[in-house]
């Protein structure tokens, strides 16, 4: 499915046009997919435009292909049908102006750290060949988001070695980033999402289901307004950080080099 993405992207390439691919069976061989340079991997829809989306953006406003594997369609949540919440998330990939997004369908709240999940997991990142992976942080509320961090480190090992398929060439993402937007640790770094960040929550809020204003378990979700300002109000928290208005934070496992301490961004005093 090709679509344009119309409107201000303030950047040169706006006028380029965003391929929003979508698999009709998620074991339907693509290996011709051309590879990624950025995956996000998520437990539900919805989770990478509260927590990455912006960074998704802006790497694809610099020309970078991005994508997302959601695990799950959301089968367990109190709002919306599986169905209904992948729509939605077709629609938020056009706003994220994702290269690719494909969804699992694996079981929502029962997520397993197991054999199976991980070979299926692992084909993928064989086949579309991320650069770097971004993961959910890998404690949390939901035990399927660590489960996810698990599932999706694990795999990215996984597709490396040789002798998993015989089919598909071995293929190991360089750089794999944890997003901690929830979790309350200090960043290894943050992204300026500033210019990016009403479209991220465009993506947000193409998920109707889920923060459209509804009398449907109104007990246990926020109103629209109030999830607009809890995501703006963190998203500030974390700009402030580096000195711009928006920011998204990241957590990397290994150290980070410096190669010019001329040119390091965010002043001291």
């Amino acid at each position: 499915m090709i679509r344009p993405i119309r409107g201000n992207h303030n950047t040169a390439l706006a006028t380029r046009y965003y391929h929003v691919w979508h698999m009709r069976d998620p074991n339907e061989p693509f290996e011709n997919l051309r590879p990624l340079d950025v995956l996000a991997i998520a437990a539900h829809p919805d989770d990478v435009e509260q927590t990455c989306g912006g960074t998704l953006i802006k790497m694809a406003e610099r020309g970078y292909r991005t994508g997302v594997l959601d695990l799950t369609a959301g089968d367990m949540g109190s709002r919306g049908t599986p169905d209904l919440r992948i729509t939605e998330s077709r629609r938020a990939a056009e706003h994220m102006l994702l290269s690719w997004r494909q969804n699992l369908r694996m079981p929502d709240a029962r997520l397993e750290n197991n054999i199976g999940a991980r070979m299926t997991l692992a084909g993928v990142i064989r086949r579309i060949r991320p650069k770097t992976v971004i993961l959910p942080y890998w404690t949390g509320r939901h035990p399927d988001h660590y489960r996810t961090c698990e599932l999706g480190y694990e795999a990215c090992f996984l597709a490396g070695l040789k002798r998993l398929e015989e089919d598909t060439p071995p293929h190991r993402p360089f750089k794999i980033l944890y997003s901690s937007l929830y979790a309350n640790v200090t960043p290894s770094f943050v992204i300026d999402v500033s210019r990016q960040f009403d479209r991220r929550m465009a993506a947000l809020l193409s998920y109707s289901s889920q923060y459209g204003d509804s009398a449907q378990a109104s007990d246990l979700f926020p109103s629209r307004a109030e999830v607009e300002e809890r995501l703006a109000s963190i998203a500030k928290f974390y700009g402030n950080l580096i000195g711009v208005k928006y920011g998204e934070p990241y957590v990397v496992k290994e150290m980070m080099e410096v190669d010019d301490i001329i040119a390091m961004p965010v002043r001291s005093i």
